[in-house]
């Protein structure tokens, strides 16, 4: 397929087709927890066991991640992102046809070697190929691709295994994988991959260089903090609500699905706003103190549930409107040639607060203190602030926006 003429369409598609490619990571990293109750009958294994599938998978791609951003660098970032697509669709396949149930772990190892690529590769491929007028809209529309992916998986694999059992669904969901593939290579001239990577031995470009700059740095601190923050809501903060209102886990609940639509909502706009103001460590500060500040108002306060949801959607939201723009800030804090060797090693904090927030969070129930929870939570939240204004202090000048 042939580069289009027209920027606005070229930008389209090439955010079409990302957003796609990120669709179906996120739709693979659910693809298995629907089915785990039928698994743990057919194999009678352990739940134990059934999360130690999903650790492999994490930490095997906390760990790939950052070199891939190296790889995105060298050989090109749409190279990688069609390796670890088919990676990810054929692991995801064959675990539809393992005869033992140890056979799942190396599968999830593979998983998650092909799920590693996704951030450094997406992100060096639109910030390198995305006219910088709509760079914002473009980071906010591959968040919510993510986000869609997410809650599209337990609902098309929990249906498919329900009526046709899980092993087809799961080969069914690899196979989609591979059909996605199929459609984004044959838009590989726009997305940039027959041009090979930088290939750069450049001092500056050096990775152990590179990750001792201080606002790269700071953009890895930034996203293990707001990791934490986020996985501690997510997985603690029903409870500790069910805690401190005595309400029961149904209505809770509730706290948790308006945080996330109301996340994605702040996702959506914070792409229109970074697109018009180039001030984006002004929108991240902004966005994450008000977050912060919001969660600490259900920590220290005594008021009615339905005044802590508002809060807890005002959070979620303001939280995030910053997406957008920490991406637009690391962006510009890359070296030119070097975006996916930041991107990778950055977003690898992800994982980093992923896995160590949830003992955090969860010795706090232990020890019966719920609004801690929720102060710990605003803590972390504002630790990020400081984070933002060393990125922006290494960031580029922003070019002038061109369509």
């Amino acid at each position: 397929m042939t580069v289009l003429a027209t920027p606005v369409r070229r930008d389209s598609l090439i955010i079409g087709l990302i957003g796609a490619a990120h669709f179906m990571s996120h739709f693979f990293q659910l693809a298995l927890a629907p089915v785990f109750p039928l698994l743990k009958d057919e194999f009678d294994v352990s739940w134990t066991a059934l999360g130690g599938i999903t650790a492999v998978f994490y930490a095997v791609s906390g760990v790939c991640q950052a070199l891939v951003g190296v790889w995105c660098d060298r050989y090109g970032a749409a190279r990688v992102l069609y390796v670890g697509l088919a990676l990810l669709a054929l692991s995801i396949a064959a675990a539809g046809l393992v005869p033992y149930f140890w056979m799942l772990y190396p599968l999830a190892a593979l998983a998650g070697m092909g799920n590693s690529v996704f951030h450094p590769a997406d992100l060096s491929i639109l910030s390198t190929r995305v006219s910088h007028g709509r760079l914002g809209r473009a980071y906010s529309m591959h968040g919510l691709s993510g986000t869609l992916g997410y809650a599209t998986a337990p609902v098309v694999i929990g249906t498919m295994a329900f009526t046709i059992g899980w092993r087809p669904a799961l080969i069914i969901a690899g196979m989609l994988g591979l059909v996605a593939l199929v459609l984004i290579t044959r838009f590989d001239e726009t997305l940039g991959g027959k041009g090979a990577g930088s290939g750069s031995s450049r001092e500056d470009h050096a990775y152990g260089v590179l990750i001792r700059q201080p606002g790269i740095v700071s953009g890895f601190v930034f996203f293990g903090l707001a990791a934490m923050a986020g996985i501690g809501f997510q997985s603690f903060g029903v409870p500790a609500l069910i805690s401190i209102h005595q309400i029961p886990l149904a209505i809770a609940a509730t706290a948790l699905t308006v945080y996330l639509l109301a996340q994605a909502s702040g996702i959506f706009a914070g792409g229109w706003i970074v697109d018009w103001t180039r001030r984006h460590d002004l929108v991240a500060i902004t966005g994450m103190g008000l977050a912060a500040t919001a969660m600490a108002v259900v920590a220290a306060s005594s008021l009615p549930f339905t005044a802590v949801l508002v809060l807890i959607a005002f959070s979620g939201f303001s939280a995030g409107t910053v997406g957008p723009a920490r991406d637009m800030l690391i962006r510009a804090a890359a070296p030119q040639g070097a975006t996916g060797k930041v991107f990778g090693f950055v977003y690898s904090g992800l994982d980093i607060g992923s896995c160590t927030g949830p003992l955090w969070f969860g010795w706090l129930m232990d020890h019966d203190a719920p609004r801690l929870v929720f102060a710990v939570i605003a803590a972390t939240l504002a630790l990020t602030v400081p984070m933002v204004i060393t990125v922006r202090r290494s960031a580029k000048p922003a070019p002038a926006s061109a369509d």
